[in-house]
């Protein structure tokens, strides 16, 4: 994978979480690769995610200091803030193809970031959305 690539909260949630060591494994592998390339991207809503589900959903969870400090590291990323432009354009991408709102809100985030590349569990894996191709790194382990 060498295109830009945006990462979906999934991707992050797993590089943290023992209770799933494979995908805890290919999570890793996959962001080391985004960080050596410097291809990652993301947005503040897969940052508010990240922090929510690592602090208090995933058992052993992070404390808030462990989830910031990657919080804090990740923002040399320049995460995409969300404002009412790309609200607007996520409206017309989950009308257009019957995504769930925060799957929108994805989509948009990761084309007005330039991406080539969606990485998730979440979207279908091969969809295409505006030209953005959606890979699940867990189907190809």
């Amino acid at each position: 994978m060498s295109a830009k690539t945006f990462v979906d909260t999934n991707i992050l949630v797993y590089s943290r979480d023992a209770s799933e060591p494979e995908k805890q494994r290919v999570a890793e592998a996959a962001l080391q690769e985004l960080w050596k390339e410097r291809r990652g991207a993301l947005s503040t809503q897969v940052l508010n995610e990240y922090f929510v589900t690592v602090t208090r959903k995933l058992d052993p969870g992070l404390n808030p200091d462990e989830a910031w400090d990657d919080i804090d590291a990740l923002s040399s990323w320049e995460p995409l803030a969300i404002d009412y432009h790309l609200l607007r354009e996520a409206f017309h991408i989950q009308m257009r193809y019957q995504l769930s709102w925060w799957d929108s809100l994805i989509v948009a985030a990761a084309d007005a970031t330039n991406c080539e590349v969606i990485l998730s569990e979440d979207l279908s894996a091969g969809q295409n959305y505006k030209g953005i191709e959606v890979v699940n790194p867990f189907a190809e382990a």
